[in-house]
């Protein structure tokens, strides 16, 4: 095994046929009325809404029907069963952790090249083959509609594979320590030594394929635990990446209880890494329980998370309104605000407020709230009982509050599906609740504050919010920009000027935050890439030693 290492590093130009292929970002489709594309989607929506698919655990390649199963419904007409799901118990788990410890060795030891070809191969198939199939299943299961299915599940996702296989075999290369005449030293990248748990959320079925597919593609093994509400697309992709030429056990499929998974890996010696994105609440509890037993690892497990948000659009004086409004309703609302990096809070000045309201109202009005199976719907229902419960609880206390004022919005229906009205309020406190705490649902809390008191509005937004994901700026004065930048920078991993909150795109702009946000980790770089491997450094000397003495003792 060393020496094809040290074959893989002295003959890099095996590489060059690769690296040389420069991915270009995947083309999002339009799916306009009588495109090929929509009529593809429309039928395979048709043949899965009347399928209910069964989902098993897998662990080293084999399916297990444990017997434990729970059920997904449809968002948006939660009395449709979508599919069956067997819950992985503890003792699967285990058996999981053996089967990816037992495939790690010839996993690892695969030259990086033909790891990389997999998952181009996999990207392909995703905006191929599988294009529609994957669609229709986010449709069904997440209530996307198919413009947020395909930024998602499709172009995300492929854009994730193509261009961190691009930056492996770009580090590869570039990343290598000096040699000088007598001294050849070398960079060996090896996956971590141990098992990697990759714990995926609803809300984005590209998070769940990167989180458990890039450290796959660095030489690493995996068990992926995919969120409740989204296993079905989830479980399309492991399938896929299993076609593209991931071997057995690489991958372990294990839909559970959260703290099922946790008891277990927290257990294992080698555990090595938890790549995570979900709650900042259960991120931090799993950090706990992991440094209470950090005695019983064979390493220092790496934790990696991408968390919550109370992400703001700060509107200057100088700020163009329409912009402005268009961006918020699109970053607040698309795919119900079920973005980490969603805009919740935003701060306007008393000048614009009334015909920013104005524009805020009217396209509330006018935007459809249905089903994503109808094409004229701009968002659909929230994901869950539990989530709706939730939200709703905020739009009760709110309309209840007399110090908040409803702009537009604050009803909902959960009859048939779990829907809810695009909401604005306007916060008379700028520490009420709407404006500290993420909701991860329609609304949105407005301040609305002096023109003159710009300078205070900077410090009250980084002394607001634990978070630290996402926020934006709309001021067409370049000053008012760059001393709202100085003043925020530590408040968003992701900072936009003119621009919507949401809608990172791969390689252009990495993507994650800090403080209560996670470890921001910016995944779709290079330096995401770099988290999931163990750098060991070679040092060859060509030069034999004539003498054991130094110069300075003759």
């Amino acid at each position: 095994m060393l020496s094809r290492r040290f074959l893989n590093l002295r003959t890099i130009q095996q590489f060059r046929a690769l690296s040389s292929i420069n991915p270009k970002l995947e083309p999002i489709l339009t799916f306009a009325k009588g495109s090929p594309e929509r009529a593809a989607v429309d039928e395979s929506v048709k043949r899965q809404w009347n399928h209910v698919e069964e989902i098993p655990c897998i662990v080293g390649g084999k399916e297990i029907f444990s017997g434990n199963t729970y059920e997904e419904v449809a968002p948006f007409d939660h009395g449709h069963a979508i599919d069956t799901v067997h819950h992985a118990d503890k003792a699967i788990i285990n058996d999981a952790i053996r089967a990816a410890m037992t495939a790690r060795k010839s996993w690892e030891a695969t030259p990086l090249e033909e790891r990389v070809k997999i998952f181009l191969k996999a990207a392909d198939l995703i905006s191929g083959k599988y294009r529609a199939e994957l669609l229709a299943a986010a449709m069904i299961t997440q209530g996307k509609t198919v413009f947020q299915a395909e930024i998602d599940i499709i172009c995300e996702l492929a854009d994730f594979y193509r261009m961190h296989a691009k930056f492996a075999l770009d580090m590869l290369q570039q990343i290598q320590p000096e040699s000088t005449d007598t001294i050849k030293n070398s960079l060996v990248f090896r996956g971590m030594e141990g098992f990697i748990a990759a714990v995926a959320p609803f809300n984005f079925t590209a998070i769940g394929g990167n989180l458990a597919g890039t450290p796959a593609l660095m030489g690493n093994v995996v068990l992926w635990k995919p969120s409740f509400s989204n296993t079905l697309p989830n479980y399309k992709i492991f399938r896929i990446l299993e076609e593209a030429g991931v071997p057995p056990g690489v991958l372990n499929f294990v839909p559970c209880r959260g703290p099922t998974l946790g008891d277990a890996i927290v257990a294992s010696p080698d555990l090595a890494c938890v790549n995570f994105t979900g709650s900042s609440g259960t991120f931090q509890t799993m950090w706990k329980d992991i440094g209470n037993n950090v005695h019983r690892y064979k390493t220092w497990p790496k934790l990696i998370g991408e968390c919550g948000g109370k992400n703001y659009h700060l509107i200057s004086p100088s700020a163009d309104v329409a912009n402005a409004v268009n961006n918020t309703i699109r970053s607040a609302f698309e795919f119900g605000g079920q973005k980490c990096s969603a805009c919740s809070r935003m701060y306007v000045p008393e000048s614009l407020w009334p015909s920013v309201k104005e524009g805020l109202v009217e396209a509330c009005k006018e935007m459809k709230v249905d089903s994503p199976l109808d094409h004229s719907t701009f968002f659909s229902a929230v994901i869950n009982k539990k989530s709706f419960d939730k939200i709703t609880g905020y739009i009760d206390e709110a309309n209840k509050s007399s110090s908040v004022k409803t702009v537009t919005g604050g009803k909902y229906d959960g009859s048939k599906g779990y829907f809810v009205e695009p909401t604005i309020y306007e916060c008379e406190d700028p520490h009420d609740k709407l404006m500290e705490e993420e909701i991860f649902g329609p609304i949105v809390g407005a301040y609305i504050y002096p023109d003159n008191k710009y300078k205070e509005v900077l410090d009250l937004i980084a002394e607001t919010s634990p978070y630290a994901l996402t926020g934006a700026v709309f001021a067409q004065d370049e000053k008012v920009i760059e001393e709202t930048h100085a003043a925020l920078k530590d408040t968003a991993g992701n900072f936009y000027i003119n621009d919507k909150s949401t809608g990172a795109v791969v390689n252009q702009q990495p993507f994650g935050g800090a403080r209560a946000s996670g470890t921001n980790d910016k995944a779709g770089s290079p330096l995401y890439v770099l988290r999931f491997i163990s750098p060991q450094s070679i040092k060859r000397n060509i030069a034999p030693l004539d003498r054991w003495t130094y110069p300075y003792m003759e």
